[in-house]
């Protein structure tokens, strides 16, 4: 009896080690169900966990795996009251039929709940091929190995909701749209995410163990302190206590990022800081957006108020009292008037296109269109107008020239804009050609000027909204920078393609290409 109690003990012992040993749970509970076996003198074991009000078998001992699938019968119907007490309907025959069918001599079976802190986790059965009813003594070692088993079981889905836990953390840290950096407390970088990386223009390991003074480089700074001085400050002072700082970071291939950086301190149980962690968030568009912002309110002031002044001084003039004016002179006054009033409209109706392209909604009414009458009535609504200014304006187009599938009044819209835009960027004298050729699926319209051309870099902006190339001509030329963008959203409305090509001093040729048929 001695020796069997001090046996007892061993397994326990080796069950206890193979529980903060070992973390596979299938390797811990065949340690516990060999043990328990063979403690009890029995033949075959198996361990069944609960799903819900199902159980799954787990790990078994002494079976061929041929033959596991046998023991499910003793699985089907089980109840239990709480924790403590498992009712397998008509056992015993199942273990007749089972042992049949198995072709293994078990004529006993034993089974005992597996519980944690009151909640079922699973059963264990020990089969014997010898009669005889199992003592209180083997009850009572089958319960300390089924306890044993329990603890490995809960243990186990800790540690699988913590690893699980830990993946997705990983994940959304790795994939999250702002960049993540992690700090140790004396503000060594621990990790950075690949959105962090990509802002700074590095790989994610190369910057691990620097400080952080050395990854976060200010190029200009906005905010009044960076993590370093505030930090010599006092801060932080609280769990919730965040630092905000903002400015243009230097990346490592020598470019600016606009980037808004907030810092979050992580506390211990007891208080100290654990880590730091920064939530950078690029904040370009924002940037662009104010700066948008402010560009958009300049212009569209300046716009409104000289055709605004311009109505206002001839309307105030020509209703004079003490004048007596002539017909010439009122004929020209309200035909000024009428061309700042036209002005007006033209920049209110730009500034609702340009409010349409950005929903995604500009209408377009498609239909045939015949583009070279079209582009010779620009031609000669602007003629007038390129005179005053000693311009050559000219229209060449083939003989049976393509009609094409599009909206007319967006189409003429175009080529109007190009048109203005020439004469404005022209300086006197010079010509201006509109010239189309047909293809063999799309017709391609060139409009032409001499005139002050543009820089490469001027070039990558022509078609932003509100943008002008900053020269002396620009300068004293009116405008708000809407027509080439609206020009582009228009061709790309008809599936089109838009290309620009100048030089400073040498002109510029924008060249139009559309399709004959839209999709």
């Amino acid at each position: 009896m001695l020796q069997r109690l001090i046996r007892q003990q061993d397994y326990l012992l080796d069950i206890t080690q193979a529980l903060t040993a070992k973390l596979s749970l299938n390797d811990v509970l065949r340690s516990i169900l060999r043990s328990a076996t063979e403690m009890l003198g029995g033949q075959a074991g198996l361990i069944a966990l609960a799903n819900g009000e199902t159980f799954t078998l787990r790990a078994s001992y002494g079976i061929n795996p041929a033959v596991l699938h046998l023991f499910a019968p003793l699985l089907a119907g089980v109840t239990h009251t709480g924790a403590e007490t498992v009712v397998i309907p008509e056992v015993g025959r199942k273990l007749q039929m089972i042992a049949q069918a198995a072709g293994i001599p078990l004529r006993q079976v034993v089974a005992l709940p597996m519980a944690v802190s009151g909640e079922l986790v699973g059963i264990v059965f020990i089969f014997r091929e010898y009669g005889g009813a199992f003592s209180r003594n083997d009850m009572r070692v089958l319960q300390s190995f089924a306890s044993q088993a329990a603890i490995a079981v809960h243990n186990a889905r800790l540690y699988e909701q913590i690893v699980a836990e830990k993946q997705r953390l990983d994940a959304i840290l790795r994939h999250s749209g702002d960049g993540i950096m992690i700090l140790t407390p004396d503000h060594t970088v621990e990790s950075i995410n690949l959105a962090l990386a990509k802002m700074l223009a590095v790989l994610p390991e190369s910057v691990q163990g620097n400080a952080h003074a050395e990854v976060i480089r200010w190029a200009k700074r906005q905010t009044s302190s960076t993590l370093e001085e505030a930090v010599l400050n006092g801060w932080p002072l609280g769990e919730y206590h965040d630092l905000y700082v903002e400015g243009d970071l230097q990346r490592t291939d020598g470019t600016t990022l606009s980037v808004g950086i907030t810092y979050a301190p992580l506390f211990d149980a007891d208080g100290k800081l654990r880590n730091t962690v920064a939530n950078v968030r690029d904040i370009t568009r924002f940037r662009e957006a104010e700066e948008a912002k402010s560009i958009f309110i300049s212009i569209v002031s300046h716009e409104l108020r000289t055709p605004v002044s311009l109505i206002k001084g001839y309307a105030d003039t020509l209703r004079r009292d003490d004048v007596d004016w002539d017909r010439a002179a009122l004929i020209n006054g309200l035909q000024i008037i009428d061309e700042e009033a036209d002005r007006l409209a033209e920049l209110i109706d730009n500034l609702l296109d340009i409010s349409r392209m950005q929903a995604g909604m500009l209408p377009m009414r498609f239909g045939p269109v015949a583009l070279d009458r079209v582009a010779k009535g620009a031609v000669e609504k602007f003629s007038t107008q390129a005179a005053a200014h000693n311009i050559t304006l000219t229209a060449h187009f083939p003989e049976g020239f393509p009609t094409i599938e599009g909206d007319e009044q967006r189409l003429g819209q175009v080529i109007r804009n190009l048109l203005s835009n020439a004469i404005k960027y022209s300086p006197e004298g010079g010509n201006i050609s509109v010239e189309g050729e047909g293809l063999t699926n799309a017709v391609r319209i060139t409009v032409s000027d001499e005139g002050i051309g543009m820089s490469a870099e001027q070039q990558a902006h022509a078609f932003d909204r509100f943008y002008r190339a900053d020269n002396a001509l620009t300068r004293k030329t009116e405008g708000a920078g809407l027509g080439l963008a609206i020009v582009h959203s228009i061709v790309e409305a008809h599936h089109g393609i838009i290309t620009l090509d100048s030089a400073p001093g040498e002109g510029t040729s924008v060249t139009v290409t559309m399709p004959l048929s839209q999709p």
